[in-house]
């Protein structure tokens, strides 16, 4: 399995409202990528000051179906129109996991 995980910090300017904009958007996207497998978007609970604002989690059946989330265009629009005039700052990883956590 291949697993993607970005984490994004939204600048401080960005409203409530584009934050869930946000999230909601990304949460469509399994509709539209069948090479998604599981799909987890998450807001930050406000705990602890410094946390990045959003966090997804995302796997596939390997790097190919990755590739194909990365660019389909939903992806794309929603990076362009959604996520980039409200972003400050963004961490990213893909791994290699195992559906078993080993």
């Amino acid at each position: 399995m291949f697993r993607h995980v970005v984490l994004l910090r939204f600048t401080p300017e960005s409203s409530a409202e584009e934050r869930a904009g946000v999230g909601d958007a990304l949460r469509t996207l399994p509709s539209h990528i069948p090479e998604i497998r599981a799909y987890s978007v998450g807001e930050d609970v406000g705990e602890t000051d410094g946390n990045y604002n959003l966090a997804v989690v995302a796997d596939f059946d390997d790097a190919a179906g990755y590739v194909v989330y990365r660019d389909h265009d939903v992806h794309q629009r929603i990076i362009r129109d959604l996520i980039r005039p409200i972003l400050a700052s963004r961490a990213a990883v893909q791994t290699r996991a195992s559906l078993d956590n080993t």
